[in-house]
């Protein structure tokens, strides 16, 4: 008898208890739950949609992912502004919560820091930790990040980075004009501290103010003719506009703050309350209830008599100066509640706000913000869209998606073999399926979508257009391009000026990607049965 060795069965669940189109495209951290709400693993991901799907859709995960999968029975997830800001949440919700399924990282290193040593001539270097004398700037949550920002920083403003000053001896990095050659005496303290101050300015952020320093200085350069500075001016400037995007929730404070933002909408309340542990985003709560007179102040009040109070609470509105009393009382401590007009901790609320209406107005925004595109009298709320797929004219076959409210309507998804058209004739397939389509529901008297998207350019447009004249069917239609993501209408020979960023374009790719995908997988069927006969 044969003994079998194979890896043990392991029963994955089909689908995962929850709507996979809910899920964002936004970069961020996902926590998968166990059936008893315990935190069993943290990932980061570049796309927080495709990530988790990608947990349920593959059939060859290793043993221990598919272990995992198997154990999951909820999850959540928290949005970041950037892929890095989700390794730095990543870290810090692992170490908080160690998740059984995550590597056990005992002596995990910090993240390091920037730092303008305190000399006569400062250098630029990396350190570990900010036990220096000198100026400190981060963490910084990789150090490919760090590497970047430092090289650029270095370059730009000309400074020193040599351990050791050799006078009247300037190194290589001189004579390529990457440093302004401190050590030989080419320049003054005063110049190096202004190129210092530049960027100490950059490294913290405050980059619209040297911005503005720069394009000052480049105007009075050019109008005394020296051109040569007048160009570094700019390189400076072109610069600091590349780094002007740089993390905002890794920040260095000496304190613990939470930062607390709601969205109201017909009668309820969604907050969220993040924890910022010394300036790193650890985690966040959230709640909905419904909304009352005076709600916010009396949620900061019940939540803090049972939670503990950082030393700062960030908020979007002015509360009852008494309030911080009592909370201080509480706490043990001053606590100190700010209201922000700008800078970090303005990014910091903007980013909870953001999680908010990801989460519970994801799908009405994008809906939204397609009706303001396109201009249509009413939203969009039921959207069709066509594709055309077939293996060299063979075994053509159209698939039609359905959308409504945001999310996919699968129960209403259609496919056909088209029976009309030979060979490659993409513009006659798209009319048949079109014709086919909507002249069954004028038949039948069943509601028309409130926009229809055709994938394809102009020629797949044009056809289903003189369809939809011959049918006498009044409804709003466009096509999608893939090469370029252009949007097209009928009678306009160039495409809508459509950010291809938008949260419109975003909805738009993601009902053709869907089409696509519909059509393809019959297109492999029917071959597959046509081998297989």
């Amino acid at each position: 008898m044969i003994k079998d060795t194979s890896t043990p069965y392991i029963n994955l669940p089909k689908m995962p208890p929850f709507d996979l189109a809910d899920i964002p495209h936004s970069p961020g951290c996902y926590l998968y739950k166990d059936g008893e709400g315990t935190i069993i693993y943290v990932g980061k991901a570049k796309d927080l949609r495709k990530r988790v799907s990608s947990y349920f859709q593959k059939k060859d995960h290793d043993a221990k992912t598919a272990k995992l999968v198997a154990a999951i029975r909820s999850f959540e997830y928290i949005i970041t502004a950037t892929e890095e800001e989700a390794y730095l949440l990543e870290n810090t919700l692992i170490k908080h919560h160690q998740p059984k399924y995550n590597i056990d990282l005992k002596d995990a290193k910090s993240y390091a820091y920037i730092e303008l040593t305190k000399e006569p001539f400062p250098r630029i270097t990396i350190a570990r930790n900010t036990r220096g004398n000198g100026q400190h700037f981060g963490p910084f949550v990789s150090g490919k990040e760090r590497d970047y920002v430092l090289s650029v920083v270095k370059k730009t403003f000309r400074l020193r980075s040599c351990k050791n000053m050799p006078k009247n001896r300037p190194c290589l990095r001189y004579h390529i004009g990457n440093c302004t050659g401190p050590c030989g005496g080419h320049v003054s303290a005063e110049e190096y501290a202004k190129q210092c101050s530049y960027a100490a300015d950059v490294l913290k952020g405050s980059t619209k103010e040297i911005k503005t320093k720069l394009e000052d200085e480049m105007v009075e350069y050019s109008k005394d003719m020296e051109f040569e500075a007048a160009l570094l001016c700019r390189d400076m400037i072109t610069a600091v506009e590349n780094l002007s995007s740089r993390q905002y929730v890794a920040r260095k404070t000496d304190h613990d703050e939470d930062v607390i933002a709601y969205r109201a909408a017909d009668g309820t309340v969604y907050l969220m309350v993040f924890h910022v542990y010394k300036g790193t985003l650890g985690g966040r709560d959230e709640f909905i209830f419904e909304a009352s007179e005076g709600f916010f102040e009396e949620f900061v009040s019940r939540y803090y008599s049972e939670n503990p109070a950082p030393k700062e609470i960030i908020v979007e509105e002015e509360l009852d100066e008494a309030l911080g009393g009592y909370l201080g009382n509480l706490a043990g401590h001053m606590v100190k509640i700010t209201v922000p007009k700008q800078g970090a901790k303005k990014k910091l609320l903007e980013l909870a706000g953001k999680n908010i209406e990801t989460v519970h107005f994801g799908d009405e925004l994008k809906v939204m913000e397609l009706q303001a595109a396109l201009h249509l009298k009413k939203p969009p709320a039921v959207i069709e869209c066509f594709d055309i797929s077939h293996l060299s004219g063979t075994d053509t076959v159209a698939s039609m998606v359905r959308f409504v409210s945001g999310k996919p309507d699968k129960k209403n998804y259609r496919r056909f073999k088209i029976k009309t058209v030979e060979g490659i004739d993409d513009f006659a397939s798209m009319a048949e399926v079109v014709r086919r389509r909507y002249s069954r529901l004028i038949e039948e008297e069943k509601p028309l979508p409130d926009l229809i998207v055709i994938d394809g350019g102009k020629g797949q447009l044009s056809s289903a257009k003189r369809i939809l004249d011959e049918l006498d069917a009044n409804i709003p239609l466009i096509s999608l391009a893939k090469a370029e993501e252009e949007v097209f209408v009928s009678g306009v020979p160039f495409p809508l000026p459509f950010g291809k960023k938008t949260k419109a374009n975003m909805y738009l790719q993601e009902i053709r990607d869907e089409a696509h995908r519909f059509a393809v997988t019959y297109n492999r069927l029917l071959r597959k049965k046509r081998l297989v006969k």
